[in-house]
């Protein structure tokens, strides 16, 4: 095959896919009158409930407010302390923060990446409110002994599952494993949309009732504010983008599957550290991601031959200026993965063909 760019990510592709019923979806919005908390919220609201398996969805303003929002409903505020992965992107902290509440951070299983549930219990202090299970790039966290534990000590759980739409553990798709899951519609996520959005499911009709009164000012019915609330709606032209979407997402996951498949056969003989898969999920692959030693190398070779890569993350979250007082911890499990992880090009936007190329490159790299 003649060298081509393999983007890594390529959103406008999801637009040229799908014009004619984006094009539809926005003028059947444009032509409603009707902007805000609108018919389109509604149907998506509940198609995505139905989609998860969850009795309740409420859109809002983006991932990380989905997050906060259900911390808040749950009660968590200054004084609490939260558990959260020490592997994760910045917002899954961040929620944490905002709420006033103390970040307690658990290193993950170094074969998954996602909170290892055997160290939960040395996190455990007399203020734990609540825990924050990440499905990082995908792929589903162990909810089962999360939720264990979390029982055993009243604990409230809020999935971060901004990376895990579709994504499925032990038969039960994600969005009903904990007491709420939290997911982000930003434009890169399987489900994306084309501008920021976000939403959380939840069985708990209680929670569902206190969560979108929070998003909504505070209100529940129009001029009557019972709590210090927040603006974060989802936004109807985006909800109508997300109908639309939602409809071929289980295809584009199975396309990202087989892609992923590919690159666990084709590159199982390289020195990269692949992905493990335990025998209970199905992850989605948001990401598909290697580790290696000098990664600056093989993302060098990749990108002269028209491979373009990425890096999630490069800075664990301790190491960053917004946590420099939380600089001192000894997270070294987070900090190998962070030095060493590199993102191949994933999604329903290549073809089988680029993802044959893109092993064979690799595999050139190392021979």
């Amino acid at each position: 095959m003649s060298v081509t760019q393999i983007q890594f990510l390529d959103v406008g592709w999801t637009y040229k896919t799908l014009a004619a019923k984006m094009d539809a979806a926005a003028k059947r919005v444009l032509e409603s009158g009707w902007y805000v908390l609108g018919n389109e919220v509604k149907a998506f609201e509940k198609e995505f409930a139905l989609y998860t398996g969850a009795n309740h969805c409420i859109g809002t303003g983006n991932g990380l407010d989905s997050l906060e929002l259900a911390l808040r409903a749950a009660g968590v505020g200054a004084g609490d302390d939260v558990i959260v992965p020490s592997n994760t992107f910045i917002a899954t902290w961040l929620a944490v923060t905002r709420t006033g509440a103390n970040i307690i951070p658990v290193e993950p299983i170094e074969a998954t990446y996602n909170i290892d549930p055997e160290k939960l219990e040395q996190a455990l202090t007399p203020d734990t409110k609540a825990i924050i299970p990440v499905h990082l790039y995908g792929q589903p966290a162990d909810m089962d002994k999360i939720m264990a534990f979390a029982e055993e000590h009243s604990l409230f759980v809020v999935t971060d599952a901004a990376q895990a739409h579709g994504a499925v553990y032990k038969g039960k798709m994600i969005g009903t494993l904990g007491h709420a899951a939290a997911f982000s519609f930003y434009p890169g996520k399987n489900l994306g949309a084309f501008g920021d959005g976000g939403a959380i499911t939840t069985t708990d009709a209680d929670l569902a009732k206190r969560i979108r009164s929070i998003g909504n000012y505070g209100s529940s019915e129009k001029y009557v504010h019972e709590t210090l609330g927040f603006n974060s709606r989802l936004d109807e032209l985006q909800a109508a983008f997300l109908r639309v979407k939602l409809d071929v997402l289980d295809d584009w996951n199975w396309r990202r599957r087989n892609i992923a498949d590919i690159y666990l056969k084709g590159l199982k003989d390289t020195p990269l550290i692949l992905p493990v898969v335990p025998q209970w999920a199905q992850p989605i692959w948001h990401l598909f991601v290697v580790r290696c030693e000098g990664r600056k190398g093989l993302i060098t070779h990749l990108k002269e031959n028209g491979i373009h890569t990425a890096i999630h993350y490069p800075t664990p979250p301790h190491k960053q200026g917004a946590y420099k007082h939380m600089g001192h911890l000894s997270l070294p499990i987070s900090e190998a993965i962070h030095r060493e992880v590199v993102s191949l090009p994933i999604g329903p936007h290549m073809t089988a063909e680029q993802a044959e190329y893109v092993v064979k490159t690799i595999n050139e790299f190392y021979h």
